[in-house]
């Protein structure tokens, strides 16, 4: 049961990862600006999905990558908060 809830939390994060991802060239001066944002959006997700599977997640298999792609996906949140109220404002670029 607990590997499905985490499962379902990992997909919910993923999707906000995604969406974060994809519209953050909208909201970048250029494919460069673009291009580095979302480098360091994933930079660091992987880095604390990596403390999130390793500190947090005392079993190996399943559970441990769905705690590594959540923590990636946690990373993401903030980023894709701000990009979905930039949208809504119609601040598109």
């Amino acid at each position: 049961m607990e590997t499905l809830l985490l499962a379902l939390l990992t997909a919910a994060l993923l999707a906000v990862a995604a969406y974060a991802q994809y519209r953050t060239r909208y909201h970048t001066r250029g494919p460069r600006d673009a291009l580095m944002a979302r480098a360091l959006l994933a930079a660091v997700g992987v880095a604390f999905g990596f403390v999130t599977a390793t500190v947090y997640t005392r079993t190996s298999g399943l559970d441990q990558v769905l705690a590594f792609l959540s923590g990636f996906g946690a990373v993401h949140v903030p980023a894709a908060v701000i990009l979905f109220i930039k949208r809504r404002r119609g601040e598109v670029g």
